[in-house]
């Protein structure tokens, strides 16, 4: 859970980098205060300082293991690193960044509020970037009911995987993302009456439907949900890419002076954008590993999993750039007109 969420985070770091080197004015687009903002060296900060303190809690749950302690005592360190990251998050004093998770916390809640709140382009691009967590979500969710049912006491870990309850609120949470994203969708087409928002939406009612399908496949595991999963990701596989590719990233414009392509591009050299295109097509097409289920010899299933995982943050990372730079250009999703705002200025780059 941890190393997916900061391995998500250091992308975004990732990001910031490379929209600055790319003139891309991602401060304005995200409303973001100049001087308050995460600077890519801040995010790079954050990521080495809690991974290192992951895994030095790592080493003394397994140092400890050996010397006799009780297993709830053993059990309760992990609970108690989660229990640290949730009240830093929440911290009220003025320390480790306050008003950036402040601004955070307000994000997610117009988020898992919606459609309450007026949808700006932060909302809806932090949705975007929680979609490509649900695997972490489901993690919490899990060490959650870990620990609040107290199974960390008979280190029984498959109570909250057998547990009816347990195992329907794990499938709640991996729609809940798609469910947000889908109501800033509707919202914005109550505010602005715009159709191309309903598109947006079908594309993850889509998503979910997908999802569901999955799930009852992997509960009853016959040849016509099988038929079912491959009709249903298929569907919504082809649909998420057209609009990555087209509505997201801008691309295809097959009257464009740059094959595949658009007219105007950030980065110099083309054959980047059409090695993204092949890696965004490649990898979201990864739930046939759950249709397949490929043999890799030895690796475990939660290994393989957590591989799967961080191939779609990734995934994600190199859609965050390309998104922007359509809507830096194109004022692709309506949000502000930005054209006639000056770019970054050069000097700052360049003691950068």
């Amino acid at each position: 859970m941890f190393s997916l969420l900061f391995l998500h985070f250091f992308l975004y770091g990732c990001n910031i980098l490379m929209w600055r080197k790319a003139r891309i004015n991602y401060s304005f687009i995200f409303e973001l205060a100049p001087m308050e903002e995460l600077k890519y060296g801040d995010i790079f900060l954050i990521c080495t300082t809690a991974m290192t303190v992951i895994v030095g809690f790592l080493f003394i749950h397994l140092s400890i293991v050996p010397k006799g302690y009780s297993s709830t005592q053993v059990q309760v360190i992990p609970g108690c690193l989660v229990l640290i990251f949730l009240l830093l998050l929440v911290c009220p004093f003025n320390i480790v960044y306050r008003s950036s998770r402040y601004h955070l916390l307000c994000v997610l809640r117009n988020i898992i509020l919606s459609p309450l709140y007026k949808v700006v382009m932060l909302d809806f691009f932090m949705a975007d970037q929680l979609c490509s967590q649900v695997p972490s979500l489901r993690n919490l969710e899990y060490v959650t009911c870990y620990y609040l049912t107290g199974s960390y006491k008979t280190r029984d870990y498959g109570y909250c995987i057998r547990t009816t309850k347990c195992r329907h609120l794990a499938y709640a949470v991996s729609l809940l993302p798609y469910y947000w994203r889908a109501m800033q969708c509707a919202r914005r087409w109550f505010d602005e009456g715009q159709t191309s928002h309903l598109a947006n939406l079908g594309k993850y009612v889509s998503a979910m439907v997908a999802a569901g399908a999955i799930v009852a496949y992997e509960k009853e595991g016959t040849n016509g949900y099988l038929c079912l999963v491959i009709a249903t990701s298929s569907a919504a596989t082809i649909y998420q890419l057209y609009w990555d590719f087209v509505k997201d990233w801008g691309l295809l414009q097959f009257h464009s002076r740059n094959a595949w392509l658009r007219n105007e591009l950030m980065l110099r050299h083309k054959f980047i954008y059409y090695l993204s295109m092949v890696l965004n097509l490649i990898l979201r097409f990864a739930w046939l590993h759950t249709v397949l289920h490929p043999n890799f010899r030895n690796i475990d299933y939660r290994v393989m999993g957590l591989l799967l995982a961080a191939l779609e943050v990734i995934r994600r990372g190199q859609w965050n750039f390309y998104r922007l730079e359509n809507e830096h250009l194109n004022n692709a999703g309506k949000f502000r007109a930005i054209k006639t705002v000056p770019l970054p200025f050069y000097k700052v780059d360049d003691e950068d």
